[in-house]
């Protein structure tokens, strides 16, 4: 009874330490069971055989697609414990099966293919019991199943019919067929059981751990996969894709990623999590998905169409599967771009967390690993992010990259791009500084620096800067050199129209002239050049020659919008008005949603056809605002929607938004801008407002105000309410012209529901006081108005008439040479300055004034040229 217990504690601790694969264990449990159980000699053979195996395989791992080994000195002890366990036949049916496991596998290991196969039919796999059966068979059934596949693929097939193979005949098709569903079957139920070998390991291993004494001690190391396991996990996908058969290969991927996860497995699950969202991505469309909680479609444009009648299906049962992960309420993607993000998530997550980021010699080789393959998800998240214009969520992801990045170029570069694309213009140009530094002869990076300086920003010195970086490289710079001069001449000209002082503004006119010429000079073909020299050209009124060279600018690019634009201008300023809205006209049957030529279509129209024709255009631009800024899916939103997005959300705003109701019928085209209806256009969004909370609506409003108040629209494309805004003070300026002022408060108010502190709509409120005839009242909207943009010309032009007429001349004065200073091409300006000067009695500079004003008007456009967007 004694020696019976001590056999049976003895067993279990073996049963243990081979579940655990603590080989150097075996031996001296081995002495022990032989000196209490003699009758067991066969059972301690069978041990050292598989203890000298694995051994063996572990100082000398298998490497994939290595040659047949022969045999090896180490190996003969093995054969001889096998032999021997296996030639007595005392051992039961279940240690005769392992015993015969592990001759196969030696077997495989010298290379005897043929001798393993026919071990591995004599034991019968399938018939092999999952159930109930100890952790440590259920690796060795899964090995044998690997094993068994790796021979198959190496052995040709025997059979008769398969010999003729090369015939064409449909016996030898249809045998190699089946003999390749055999192949996939034995791959795929190995890693199926591999997987539920793993788990049961993982869990019996915490078992022990929790039942042992607390005592201090070294942890238990996670398990190792081997060579075996790994082929078992990763073969099957792996011929699927190779035959063509994409629906099986996912399939297969899906069923691997759906187990219970464990520590082994976890560098396996990042890897194929990366390539199915690869496959996901690159190999799969929405028509072609299916959810992974769906059966596979039988027929899938996925597959090779030359193979459809040889794709294999799943075809076996095994009596104990791997758990996965059930439950309610679990996530399921709907389609393929969201499977793939999922799973790139998910390997950011793994990723992050495994990374190598010591310095040390040592560790040189795993930290490049760990680097290699988290660019690879970035990479991959890029594309599945992007597609779906998420930049700001992908910028937080290449942050949180940021650790593997030292010295990285690629992972920096990355960073940047995404910030510019989510408009973190200030963080991008921090960030393309560390780029310029690791990469200081690529031209492209200060050039992408000078985009946004010029840009958004509005960093015109920091601009110079990177402009003068490219012009410095010389020749290293090739062609970007003259996209250096354009890029400093852009500089230059943004900072005259900024200047204060007219010596100032023209040493900078002076010096984008020259930029502008000596980028054209070096690349001829480039219509960008011949355009950006012409608006130069034309805000120095240098007209005849701004003419010259925009037609230049639309031989080498006839379609380009702002060469138009600039045609149709020029033409205004020759006088030439019928002219230039045709131009704008055919410039808008290319661009129909361009509102600055709408703009300036509405005042060629008020000019021209009159101003009801004007009129309708504004309503015209009511419905084009509507059509295009109307969006109920965020990530479809484009450049700049996403504050549009955010504001809807706030109802008490959308509700200030109604069309004001006209009940004088004189109102002409607007009158019926009723039928927009506002507030039907609003309410389609207002169902999207429901799902933002208000505190973070109150935020995105202040973010949005406090951005479109300031002088964006002089240094950046305008925001969509901004456009809404400015749509409704051009249709007040149109009723203004009409000596309207109760139509022109009305949409003025609809402007200032807005952005009721914006500058422009204080000076339409003043205009319509004036219009009125209320003129203290109008000088006190002009001054707050100037409060907010001091350097607003026409504000100060209208408040030193206002102060002329109440005979306050010196201060009227001060502020129109102040107007002056600010813009010295602005005719309104010098003529209400010779108006004053004349009052004052001082005839002569009043006449200068007068003839300044004069040759001015001769070449004044109907809108600023400075309204085409001057951006690199």
């Amino acid at each position: 009874m004694t020696a019976r217990k001590s056999g049976s504690r003895l067993e279990t601790e073996i049963e243990r330490c081979r579940s655990e694969s603590q080989w150097d264990k075996i031996p001296e449990l081995v002495r022990q069971l032989s000196a209490k159980l003699i009758s067991n000699d066969d059972l301690g053979e069978l041990l050292l055989g598989e203890c000298k195996l694995q051994t063996y395989l572990k100082e000398n791992p298998i490497k994939q697609g290595a040659s047949p080994r022969g045999p090896r000195p180490k190996l003969v002890e093995v054969r001889k414990h096998l032999t021997a366990a296996l030639d007595r036949g005392n051992l039961k049916a279940d240690y005769l099966q392992e015993a015969s496991l592990l001759m196969a596998k030696l077997c495989y290991v010298e290379g005897e293919y043929r001798d393993a196969l026919g071990h591995y039919s004599r034991v019968n796999l399938d018939d092999m019991q999952l159930g109930g059966a100890p952790v440590y068979r259920l690796s060795m059934i899964a090995e044998a199943y690997a094993t068994k596949g790796l021979c198959l693929e190496k052995v040709p097939a025997a059979s008769p019919s398969l010999s003729n193979k090369n015939t064409g005949s449909p016996s030898s098709n249809r045998s190699t067929t089946d003999r390749e569903q055999e192949i996939i079957t034995c791959y795929e139920k190995s890693g199926d059981i591999a997987l539920l070998y793993l788990q049961e390991a993982e869990k019996a291993l915490s078992a022990g751990i929790q039942n042992r004494s607390p005592k201090p001690g070294p942890t238990a190391q996670d398990l190792e996969l081997g060579y075996f396991l790994e082929t078992g996990l990763q073969r099957a996908h792996v011929i699927h894709f190779k035959n063509g058969n994409l629906t099986r290969g996912v399939g297969r991927f899906r069923e691997i990623l759906r187990a219970v996860e464990n520590r082994t497995t976890q560098s396996l699950r990042m890897t194929i999590a990366r390539q199915l969202a690869e496959i996901l991505l690159r190999g799969m469309c929405e028509q072609s998905y299916w959810s992974p909680l769906e059966d596979p479609p039988t027929v899938s444009p996925l597959d090779d169409p030359t193979r459809q009648g040889h794709t294999h299906s799943k075809n076996y049962s095994l009596s104990r599967r791997p758990r996965v992960y059930s439950g309610e309420n679990l996530f399921c993607p709907q389609e393929n771009t969201e499977e793939a993000l999922l799973l790139l998530l998910i390997s950011e997550s793994m990723a992050n967390r495994d990374a190598v980021l010591s310095r040390i010699p040592e560790h040189n080789n795993d930290r490049i690993i760990s680097l290699q393959s988290a660019s690879v998800v970035y990479d991959l998240l890029t594309i599945a992010l992007g597609r779906r214009g998420q930049y700001e969520m992908l910028s937080e992801c290449l942050e949180r990259a940021m650790k593997f990045a030292f010295e990285e170029f690629h992972l920096w570069y990355q960073l940047a791009l995404s910030l510019m694309a989510a408009g973190k213009s200030a963080r991008a140009v921090k960030v393309l500084k560390e780029c310029i530094r690791l990469k200081p002869d690529d031209p492209t990076i200060p050039l992408l620096a000078v985009k946004l300086c010029i840009g958004p920003l509005h960093w015109l010195d920091e601009g110079e800067c990177f402009a003068k970086m490219v012009i410095d490289m010389g020749e290293k710079a090739a062609e970007f050199r003259a996209k250096g001069y354009l890029a400093i001449g852009l500089v230059y000209s943004l900072k005259a129209t900024d200047a204060s002082l007219r010596s100032t503004q023209e040493e900078y006119q002076r010096k984008a002239l020259g930029a502008f010429q000596r980028a054209q000079s070096l690349s001829p073909t480039d219509h960008l050049a011949a355009f950006y020299l012409a608006l130069q050209l034309a805000v120095s009124r240098q007209i005849p020659e701004a003419l010259g060279y925009v037609r230049q600018a639309l031989q080498l690019q006839g379609d380009d919008v702002h060469s138009l634009h600039l045609l149709a201008l020029l033409l205004s300023a020759q006088k030439h008005y019928h002219d230039a809205l045709n131009i704008i006209e055919m410039a808008l049957s290319e661009y129909p949603e361009n509102f600055n030529l709408l703009y300036t279509k509405v005042k060629l129209e008020s000019m021209c056809r009159g101003p009801e024709e004007a009129l309708l255009t504004c309503k015209h631009m009511l419905q084009i605002w509507k059509s295009f800024y109307n969006l109920t899916n965020p990530s479809d939103s484009g450049r700049g929607s996403s504050l549009l997005d955010r504001a809807i959300a706030d109802r008490r705003q959308l509700n200030a938004m109604t069309l004001p109701d006209f009940s004088d019928p004189e109102t002409g085209g607007l009158q019926d801008a009723n039928t927009l209806g506002f507030s039907s256009m609003f309410s389609v969004c207002s169902v999207h407002a429901t799902s933002i909370a208000a505190s973070r609506v109150e935020q995105a409003l202040s973010e949005v105000a406090s951005s479109l108040q300031s002088s964006a629209p002089k240094h950046g494309p305008l925001h969509p309410w901004m456009t809404l805004a400015q749509i409704w003070l051009h249709a007040a300026e149109v009723y203004t012209g009409m000596s309207k002022p109760a139509e022109a408060s009305a949409c003025t108010q609809e402007a200032s529901n807005l952005f009721p502190t914006s500058h422009n709509v204080l000076y339409m409120r003043g205009q319509i006081a004036e219009l009125r005839g209320n003129i203290d009242e109008a000088k006190r909207w002009y001054e707050e108005a100037l409060s907010i943009n001091p350097t607003h010309v026409k504000t100060m032009q209208r408040l030193g008439l206002i102060l002329h007429q109440l005979q306050r001349y010196s201060l009227s004065e001060k502020v129109l040479r102040d107007a002056v200073q600010v813009n010295s091409t602005a005719h309104d300006v010098w003529n209400s300055l010779g108006e004053v000067l004349q009052a004052q009695g001082n005839a002569a500079a009043a006449t200068e004034c007068f003839l300044t004003a004069l040759e001015l008007e001769a070449s004044s456009p109907i809108l600023p040229f400075t309204i085409i967007p001057r951006a690199l």
